[in-house]
């Protein structure tokens, strides 16, 4: 029985290592052969140096040298050698307003200097008024639109290239430079400056690369194929620019000082003959809407005179074109009619550019007041679409607005993040905090809530510090409560404001509104006064340089104590 039992141990021993040998031998078949193909990897990456493993599937869009196929919404559609976009992808990569015009069946885009409209009937695309045959139209597939983007390189200023072998569609913006170079040897593209990258192409010596940047020894570039990649800059010789950065003079250097110089449609520009100290743009009250909504203009011959000085003294004119007359008389449906109706906008517009034109303009001040809280976006729209044609001919748009808080038809009627967006400039109107519809008498324009809603303009709007224009009142309002407890209000110039009050009545400084206050009586009727003066002025002036805006307005020229242009020249030189 033991005999049997060693024979079994023994035996048991022996299958023991035979099967471990059996391990060993799998094992080292298995580590030689990773071996092998390790080697084989290294050899052919060494010899050949051309392992490419990014080959596009389907059609990849690059523009501006940045590879955005991954943000597509849609793909790309090419049809007989057109190129087409969704309407999607076009918002989100060159217009964010593009906006279906369904009155005529259209897509109304724009982009810096143009504006387009192209329909799903005719191959004719409408850029800045003028009427162009093209070899597409507008599409839809799907349910999804889609623009002839290849037909439309004028509207959105860029070069298309198709590069069907590599399925590769380039846009380049042509206000932005381009470097290219010469390729001084047969190279491979690499996909990252790593010591192992991934080849994405091969160039060969005497080929044209486009130069994206370059840095510690390497440049990022962009291969006849439109592929992106890196190589040495060493192997790159002859670099040279085919075009340069494009970039946007301002018209005005420095801060803006604007001046209104009103008169109502009774009446004719005024006679300037001194040049006004500090003073760079005028704004005389041109233009404006009837109470039919149609557009007039009130320039003749003392217009033409005004429009002389100005020019002589060097100042750029954006006179101002209103809705006033047309929201008291004809009621606020006037404006609404036209904003919401893409023909009328569009001649209001071609309205603006001829007199732009006839007059030798630099610009337009939109000054639209008393609208539907719901016809906010199409305001935007005659802003969207105003900008280009006057950009066009190097003419600014500034847009008058009030504060962000407020009446349905005074304050909530603005998009304000959109129009400074899209315009020039935004001029924020600082006054009538308390107005002539105000149940309670207080101040025109208190510092603390002028800061306060710069901040909502800064913050909650969103909107570019340097676009903003702070305009301020040359005048104030004196209140009266009569002894009924019903209270009135007139408005007095600046400049008059000491001729009002009484000798024996005291000043008392409020330091949150950075003012001058003043209380007395007149028989039963109690006066109140905040002043604004050359130190009330002075306080809301300086938020400019804090907040770096743009300039400032005020309103209006003629209300004025002589002293302040020296401060507000002072101010805005600081």
């Amino acid at each position: 029985m033991e005999e049997e039992i060693k024979r079994t141990k023994s035996k048991a021993k022996k299958i023991a290592k035979e099967e471990q040998k059996k391990k060993k031998k799998v094992i080292i078949r298995i580590f030689f052969t990773m071996i092998a193909i390790i080697l084989l990897g290294l050899t052919l990456f060494i010899v050949n140096d051309y392992i490419v493993l990014d080959k596009n599937k389907k059609t990849n869009l690059v523009i501006n040298n940045k590879n955005v196929t991954s943000n597509l919404k849609h793909d790309i559609l090419i049809e007989d050698h057109i190129i087409y976009l969704s309407k999607s992808d076009i918002a989100n990569f060159f217009d964010k307003y593009i906006y279906d015009e369904k009155e005529s069946n259209q897509i109304v885009t724009t982009y810096d200097k143009k504006i387009a409209s192209i329909g799903f009937e005719k191959n004719i695309i409408t850029i800045n008024g003028s009427e162009k045959n093209i070899y597409a139209k507008a599409l839809k597939k799907d349910n999804i639109e889609y623009l002839p983007i290849s037909e439309m390189t004028d509207v959105y200023d860029i070069e298309i290239q198709n590069m069907e072998d590599s399925k590769v569609v380039t846009m380049d913006s042509l206000d932005k430079e381009q470097k290219r170079a010469i390729v001084s040897a047969n190279l491979p593209v690499k996909s990252s400056t790593n010591f192992i990258a991934k080849t994405v192409d091969r160039i060969k010596k005497g080929e044209t690369v486009i130069v994206i940047s370059s840095d510690k020894g390497y440049s990022k570039i962009r291969t006849e194929k439109g592929k992106l990649g890196y190589v040495k800059s060493e192997q790159l010789e002859n670099e040279y620019k085919v075009r340069e950065e494009m970039e946007e003079e301002k018209q005005v250097e420095g801060k803006i000082n604007l001046t209104w110089d009103y008169f109502s449609k009774y009446g004719s520009a005024p006679e300037r003959k001194e040049k006004i100290q500090g003073v760079n743009v005028v704004s005389p009250a041109f233009f404006y809407l009837d109470e039919k909504g149609n557009f007039k203009e009130n320039v003749g011959n003392k217009g033409q005179a005004y429009i002389e000085w100005a020019h002589a003294n060097g100042y750029k004119i954006w006179p101002m074109f209103s809705n006033a007359e047309a929201a008291t008389n004809g009621g606020l449906s006037v404006t609404s009619d036209i904003m919401n109706h893409y023909e009328k906008r569009q001649k209001l517009i071609e309205n603006l550019v001829n007199v732009c034109v006839k007059y030798k303009l630099d610009g337009i001040n939109i000054d639209f007041e008393n609208m539907k809280q719901e016809d906010k976006d199409m305001f935007s729209r005659f802003i969207i679409e105003l900008t280009p044609r006057l950009k066009e001919m190097g003419l600014v748009t500034s847009v008058d607005v009030t504060a962000p808080d407020g009446g349905e038809t005074w304050s909530m009627c603005f998009d304000r993040h959109v129009i400074g967006d899209v315009a020039d400039y935004i001029v924020f109107m600082a006054y009538d905090q308390y107005g002539v519809s105000s149940s309670k008498p207080g101040t025109t324009a208190g510092y603390d809530w002028v800061k306060l809603s710069l901040n909502k303009f800064l913050q909650t709007e969103e909107i570019e510090s340097n676009k903003i224009i702070l305009a301020v009142p040359f005048y104030t309002r004196v209140w009266t409560t009569n002894g009924k407890g019903e209270t009135s209000s007139k408005t007095v110039d600046m400049k008059n404001i000491d001729k009002v009050i009484p000798d024996n009545s005291q000043k008392e400084w409020n330091d949150d509104l950075k003012q001058n206050y003043v209380e007395y009586t007149e028989g039963e009727n109690k006066k109140q006064i905040w002043i604004e003066d050359i130190d009330s002025l002075k306080a809301k002036i300086s938020l400019i340089q804090e907040k770096n805006l743009a300039g400032v307005g005020s309103w209006q020229k003629g209300m004025e104590s002589e002293e302040v242009w020296e401060m507000i020249e002072k101010e805005l030189a600081l």
